[in-house]
């Protein structure tokens, strides 16, 4: 492949939470019926040239996983249901994420869209991590960075972490 089809595209609504390290997206392809397997494989290209080393999808079911793997990306599946208690999923989730950072990976998380449940998984995260410090504070700053309000299931999902323990307990 050669010229700018050899770049591939960036997923749809990308967007960086933690600049060159941590970004948020719809899931590459697109959802559902406006899955498409071509542009899948598009963006999954321009995540190789961009150098994202993991990819963390939040998906109900395990799609895209192998696409993924093909590709020599790495890859975590952490459905985060609508029901039940979350925080274990949410947990682990998080020290995957803090983990990957740590070791100097570029991390993709995403769902089918850039909705409230990833913008409240991702704010989670940054509480989780205490880079940010309250609730408020994250909502705000995912806001600003996504570029609309997060509703009440993400901030519900905001308000699980706040009960969570930090991370610094969670060790």
């Amino acid at each position: 492949m050669r010229g700018k089809w050899a770049q591939g595209i960036p997923p749809r609504n990308f967007t960086w939470v933690i600049r060159d390290h941590l970004a948020i997206s719809e899931r590459p392809g697109g959802f559902s019926a406006n899955h498409r397997r071509v542009r899948r494989q598009e963006e999954i290209i321009w995540l190789k040239v961009q150098q994202f080393d993991r990819i963390i999808s939040l998906l109900a079911s395990p799609h895209n996983l192998a696409s993924y793997e093909e590709e020599g990306i790495a890859s975590a599946h952490y459905p985060i249901g609508t029901t039940g208690d979350l925080r274990p999923q949410l947990s682990e989730c998080y020290r995957d994420i803090d983990a990957s950072l740590a070791a100097g990976h570029r991390v993709l998380v995403h769902q089918d869209e850039l909705g409230d449940r990833l913008m409240g998984v991702v704010a989670g995260y940054l509480l989780w991590s205490g880079r940010l410090a309250s609730g408020p504070q994250v909502v705000a700053v995912i806001e600003r960075v996504v570029g609309h309000q997060m509703g009440m299931a993400g901030r519900s999902l905001v308000a699980v972490v706040d009960s969570m323990p930090p991370k610094a307990a969670a060790r």
